[in-house]
């Protein structure tokens, strides 16, 4: 996690993945696109993470240990209502029931490997 001092007009991300491959390469795109970015590694890591940082935008996998994506975005949801920009990041099919029940409480779904054209049009927009 970094530490320093975000400027309040930052557009900040939280990228939630229990493979931490996945989550620092991801959030290094984001990096190099001009968002300020943390990096979660589970469910309950990003909860707290996201308490403390207060992001415009959560990119999570769905098949995650413990709080999975589906449970992610509902306790998200609940707590925020519509506050947070959610992006469902898999590598499952649309058809699977989890992917599924996922889209009815995200903003977005993206197919891993994400492709960086297709996030920048799902995230918040930077600001000049």
């Amino acid at each position: 996690m970094n530490d320093e001092a975000v400027p309040d007009d930052a557009v900040r991300v939280v990228v939630v993945d229990d493979v931490h491959d996945a989550a620092e390469m991801l959030a290094g795109v984001l990096r190099l696109n001009g968002y300020k970015v943390w990096a979660a590694h589970g469910g309950q890591d990003a909860l707290d993470l996201i308490e403390l940082r207060k992001p415009h935008c959560v990119m999570f996998d769905i098949d995650m240990p413990g709080i999975d994506g589906l449970e992610l975005s509902r306790r998200l949801r609940e707590r925020y209502c519509d506050d947070i920009v959610l992006i469902a990041v898999t590598g499952w099919d649309i058809d699977d029931r989890r992917v599924s029940g996922t889209f009815e409480v995200v903003d977005h779904y993206l197919r891993k490997p994400v492709d960086p054209a297709q996030l920048r049009k799902v995230l918040p927009p930077l600001r000049d």
